[in-house]
């Protein structure tokens, strides 16, 4: 998937059907004088449904089409027959979808399972027949009930990428490198800040054909919870991984200022991050010997009250296998304590 073809927020509109009105038919038969009322009832107006596809990584494919209407519903007809319904409009989205309404910003709902189906917008009843208004003193009502009209709503489709761990660090910390190493993705890789515009998903292949995914979020900068650079625009992505990787490069002047600010910056946008589990990377970890990286671990070892962290180096291929064994376990330690 190219960088441009990753839309992760689109805004749309929307509007489902209105109902079929009612028929006013009376019964004509021969040698039946009086038939009476007979008409039936209109049929709904369509609904907008949204559905939940695991196939599907992006918002792209709403790039283009912006409206969505559902058909109306048509009117009754003789003896008593029923409209037909409104053509239903589905609308497939991937899994960790979130609809909110443009003009409120309330969110509405919020799509996380395959093949699941929410109707955004409901179509409007069908009106009823003249069969029903029929009564002792009124033997032939010549009148039927409209359809009710549709909604029609402005939407905004944010798309929270679905992944079991998340890359966490800033920018040029070699998070893009990480996941080309060791999962299939090609993300664009640069020695500037901010190469990654977009989060970038990789299947990482385990030990006897198991995998999990491995999504690479652009990189916090400082400040990134109250909006400044790219921060707080991706960081609604971390919240649905269930283990972050903090990846932090060797080179760094301060390994534990720097976890500390990205672990602030977490907690700044949404505090129930802190209940992720958390692994520490120290990145291009080749250019260390092992007295630094000894240094390395007492000092993270006394700042960080022992949090369980790595070495490993994507480019000479050092604490790989290593490190996709830590996020297996961790990743299945989740799945057994929830």
């Amino acid at each position: 998937m190219t960088e441009g073809n990753f839309v992760d927020y689109v805004k749309l509109y929307v509007t489902s059907g209105k109902g079929g009105q009612g028929s006013a038919h009376l019964h004509r038969e021969k040698y039946v004088a009086k038939g009476g009322p007979d008409g039936g009832d209109g049929g709904r107006g369509g609904h907008v449904i949204l559905k939940g596809n695991k196939n599907l990584w992006t918002l792209f494919h709403f790039k283009f089409k912006r409206h969505f209407r559902a058909g109306h519903g048509e009117a009754g007809g003789k003896q008593r027959s029923t409209g037909a319904d409104g053509q239903d409009v589905y609308m497939e989205v991937p899994l960790g979808t979130v609809v909110k309404n443009t003009d409120t910003g309330e969110k509405i709902m919020e799509v996380t399972e395959h093949g699941e189906e929410k109707v955004l917008v409901k179509g409007g009843k069908g009106g009823r027949g003249n069969w029903h208004f029929k009564t002792s003193t009124n033997q032939t009502p010549r009148y039927a009930q409209p359809g009710l009209p549709g909604e029609e709503m402005n939407i905004t489709l944010e798309l929270k990428v679905l992944a079991d761990v998340g890359l966490v660090g800033f920018p040029n910390a070699g998070k893009s490198t990480l996941l080309s190493v060791i999962t299939s993705a090609k993300p664009k890789i640069a020695d500037y800040e901010f190469t990654t515009l977009k989060p970038n998903l990789g299947i990482v292949q385990y030990r006897d054909f198991q995998s999990f995914v491995m999504a690479d979020i652009p990189g916090i900068i400082e400040g990134a919870s109250e909006g400044k650079g790219l921060g707080h625009y991706f960081l609604r992505h971390i919240e649905r991984n269930s283990t972050l990787l903090f990846m932090v490069p060797a080179d760094s002047k301060d390994v534990v200022k720097e976890y500390g600010i990205l672990l602030n910056e977490l907690k700044k946008y949404n505090p129930e991050m802190l209940d992720k589990q958390r692994l520490l990377a120290i990145t291009k970890s080749d250019m260390l010997d092992e007295e630094l990286k000894q240094e390395l671990a007492t000092e993270i070892k006394e700042g960080l009250n022992d949090l369980d962290h790595i070495f490993i180096s994507s480019v000479a291929q050092q604490g790989i296998q290593e490190l996709k064994d830590k996020l297996w376990n961790m990743l299945n330690e989740e799945t057994i304590h929830s």
